[in-house]
């Protein structure tokens, strides 16, 4: 149940500016947001000390894995490491044990998170080459988008069908959601890498084997059909520099081709494919330090609109797996996600409004995404304290993630996620998830087209 809070002394971080207010939380939102406020009785006072106070991330790129993979991770334990890591809504996507590429699986997730989600959940519709009619009919303020895979990662769920891609781009009344790497050239790319190595490929051919050119050929792809049918194409996990020809700098309203890049393209290039091995392997794959160092400088510019995580976890005994071929792609973030972007902060490469653009307010514009991703009064109080100045490690016995392991692992991060607060109720306390029933159903306020 909701509770009423006053946080007091707090250094707000919201579009744009860094003011010094305090911020009374009633019936799961943000009731006022003013110099000195008046104290209800019965209050619970929070002294934030001057710390920031940002709106929750809104993570709009996760597998969490259910149905059918729940000895990996499920909507339940993923949430809650998307609470402890301040990330407070969260849009799951649908290459799961059944695919969620039905009316009937959509909801089936729906009331499973209903039941057991620690957070603000959303999910997407599984795009296939033959369920346009179903796409058809999603209802644009009940479902965030349609995921379409442009390029084979996991679950069968490649779209490269010509009229029927056709028919999404003109038909979808929801945001086109893509993975782009073609899928013809990786397995070239592969052919060639088995005929150097035979089965012993090194991970450190993975990024030549999803290559650059590979992800370029389907985003441009993805992009000359969006323009040809007018539609609302957001491009997920941007990994190259190259592709960032294809998006405009600026703010993220009036678009309607968007993209994504996930954190760990930030934080890792292929030079650490040597330390990380198949513990960093992700389609598509973390490619050069320039290509790293160009992602940054999109992040900042607004081609790349949002930063998220892909957060897919898979267990240490598969990730340990030394055989290229057979070792999963995927990496946990959720958990580290907001820290790693206040690292970007630390180091100079980004600031921290950029950051809080990146990962709450543009998801919220870009998906319609219903009172959320602000600090404002009256919108849900989905709200993260940080200490700029307090340091956390990033080790196992922390890890909540089912997976129990972080590609972060052993690094000391500069700051520290100190209180999360979703719809108005406390969550996270700076050391464990508190258990609640506070989330909700992510709702969406978009024109149809």
């Amino acid at each position: 149940m909701s509770q009423v809070s006053v946080i007091r002394n707090a250094q707000l971080v919201n579009e744009g500016a860094t003011s010094e207010s305090d911020v009374l939380l009633k019936n799961g939102r943000i009731e006022k947001i003013a110099g000195e406020l008046k104290i209800p009785e019965n209050a619970t006072i929070v002294d934030a000390l001057g710390r920031y106070l940002l709106p929750g991330m809104i993570d709009d790129q996760v597998h969490f894995r259910e149905p059918g993979l729940t000895h990996k991770a499920d909507i339940h334990s993923e949430s809650r490491a998307a609470i402890a890591g301040g990330v407070t809504s969260f849009m799951d996507m649908p290459n799961t044990r059944p695919t969620t590429t039905s009316q009937e699986q959509l909801d089936w997730k729906y009331a499973r998170a209903k039941d057991t989600s620690a957070a603000n959940y959303g999910f997407y519709f599984g795009a296939t080459n033959d369920n346009i009619d179903a796409i058809r009919q999603l209802d644009p303020k009940q479902t965030c988008g349609v995921k379409v895979f442009m390029g084979a990662s996991t679950g069968n769920m490649l779209v490269d069908n010509e009229a029927t891609l056709a028919a999404i781009f003109q038909d979808s009344p929801v945001v086109i959601a893509t993975h782009c790497e073609s899928t013809p050239m990786i397995q070239a790319n592969l052919a060639q890498a088995m005929t150097r190595y035979g089965k012993e490929i090194p991970v450190t051919e993975h990024a030549n084997i999803r290559s650059e050119a590979a992800c370029y050929v389907s985003s441009a792809l993805a992009v000359s059909l969006a323009r040809q049918h007018e539609a609302q194409l957001h491009i997920l996990h941007i990994s190259t520099a190259r592709e960032l020809d294809l998006f405009e700098a600026g703010p993220v309203a009036g678009k309607n081709i968007t993209a994504e890049t996930c954190i760990h393209f930030l934080h890792f290039n292929d030079g650490d494919y040597a330390r990380h091995g198949n513990m960093i392997k992700c389609n598509p794959a973390i490619k050069t330090a320039s290509d790293q160092s160009e992602l940054i400088a999109a992040v900042a510019d607004g081609r790349i609109d949002i930063l998220a995580t892909d957060h897919a976890p898979h267990t240490q005994e598969e990730k340990a797996d030394s055989n290229y071929l057979t070792a999963p792609s995927g990496l946990p973030l959720v958990q580290d996600v907001l820290l790693a972007s206040l690292e970007l902060v630390h180091t100079g490469k980004l600031d921290l409004h950029t950051v809080v653009r990146a990962a709450a307010h543009n998801p919220a514009e870009r998906f319609g995404v219903v009172e959320r991703g602000y600090l404002r009064e009256g919108y849900f109080a989905d709200l993260v304290l940080v200490d700029m100045h307090a340091g956390t490690r990033i080790n196992r016995a922390q890890v909540l993630s089912r997976c129990g392991w972080s590609p972060f692992e052993g690094r000391e991060f500069n700051s520290s996620i100190e209180q999360v607060w979703l719809n108005g109720t406390l969550a996270f306390d700076g050391s464990r998830v508190i258990e609640h029933d506070a989330a909700m159903r992510l709702q969406f306020d978009r024109a149809t087209r």
